[in-house]
């Protein structure tokens, strides 16, 4: 356990932005507007420069979280020397406290051992030569403490939700293998019955034959086209169901009303005829699981619309409900991650959002022929 959290990565950071610069300059100016007013302010001067120098570390607290706070308490534990052992007592340098909890939350196992022993040192330090007595090492060494200890809950917290992201585009990942699985499986039972119709009218017909040769030939470069697209898609040990996948024209089947529940309403514009099957399963899948969420989720929804619109290149559809908005605050998202994942897998794009007046609208682009990144 020791070595696992010894060799703990860093994680990488957020992008430094103009937030961190904000908040910078409101400590730099609080900590000048405390040197000028207020009245029983030991050490001026050095007390200021100490929180004004040490300021501007904030900005690398997240991607040098070690030297960072090596240097900031290092200065720090080091300023009583210069006051004659009083401490630089400015509010301002509350931001220390960002310190160590930068340090857990995105410092790597020896980032966080080597940072909390300089943390540690100077306290220390300051107790044994009599700057802080042993109820004010103890106090300050608690505070420290519990910003560390909200960074690595922020760390686990953040940790726990990529493992749930990525569960959750390793199920849809699989999902996704299991529809081209089962529409190459449909691909090559139907190229085995071809052939067998075939070599049985061999002698009698052979134009028969011949074309049936020709519908072998087609079978088989759809189902080639469908394997390409299973390249790098998980699949589970879960038994194939040797059938067509359900497709665009399914979708009428998502059309009606549930009682008491909103009125769904399909259109289909274009033609869809030559889609690939992934296509048109992915499409169907994309529906079936949008309206299933705004039957769950839209409140006071009376309708839900499902329009598919498809063109030389794609196929777009769109699923739009009349409910209230604001749902996907209170679930985890996890479903629309899922399906964003489906989509990229078959080189498109799938959004979700509220609507400018009210409801949700989920919106996927996906080529015809489902070519993956």
């Amino acid at each position: 356990m020791l070595r696992s959290g010894w060799d703990e990565p860093r994680l990488v950071p957020a992008p430094r932005t103009w937030r961190d610069w904000a908040l910078v300059g409101v400590f730099e100016l609080v900590a000048v507007l405390e040197g000028v007013f207020q009245p029983d302010l030991a050490w001026r001067p050095v007390s200021v420069t100490v929180a004004v120098v040490l300021a501007p570390l904030l900005l690398w607290r997240r991607s040098r979280p070690l030297p960072v706070i090596a240097a900031a308490f290092v200065v720090a534990g080091l300023a009583p020397l210069l006051t004659h052992g009083q401490p630089p007592d400015l509010y301002a340098m509350v931001y220390m406290l960002l310190l160590p909890y930068s340090l857990l939350r995105w410092g790597s196992g020896r980032d966080m051992v080597l940072g909390s022993a300089v943390v540690l040192a100077k306290i220390g330090f300051w107790l044994l030569a009599g700057f802080v007595d042993a109820g004010q090492a103890l106090g300050e060494a608690a505070v420290l403490v519990t910003a560390g200890a909200i960074g690595a809950a922020m760390r686990y917290r953040a940790r726990a939700r990529r493992r749930e992201l990525d569960q959750a585009k390793l199920l849809e990942r699989e999902r996704l293998a299991r529809d081209l699985h089962d529409t190459v499986a449909h691909h090559v039972s139907a190229m085995a019955i071809r052939a067998q119709a075939g070599l049985a009218i061999a002698d009698t017909q052979p134009a028969a034959a011949t074309e049936a040769l020709r519908l072998i030939e087609a079978e088989a470069s759809r189902a080639l086209t469908e394997m390409r697209a299973m390249v790098r898609v998980l699949r589970t040990d879960e038994p194939a169901e040797f059938a067509p996948n359900p497709s665009i024209g399914d979708l009428e089947q998502l059309a009606g009303r549930e009682r008491g529940g909103p009125v769904v309403d399909v259109a289909i514009d274009g033609d869809v005829r030559d889609v690939s099957q992934s296509v048109g399963a992915a499409i169907y899948r994309l529906a079936q699981e949008s309206v299933t969420n705004a039957r769950r989720h839209a409140r006071h929804a009376t309708r839900i619309e499902v329009r598919v619109a498809a063109d030389d290149r794609t196929i777009r559809l769109q699923v739009s409900d009349d409910g209230d908005g604001g749902r996907a605050a209170g679930s985890s998202g996890y479903g629309l991650v899922g399906m964003a994942e489906r989509a990229g897998l078959l080189g498109g794009t799938c959004a979700a959002g509220p609507n400018p007046d009210r409801g949700w609208t989920v919106t996927a682009v996906l080529p015809r022929t489902g070519t993956t990144a």
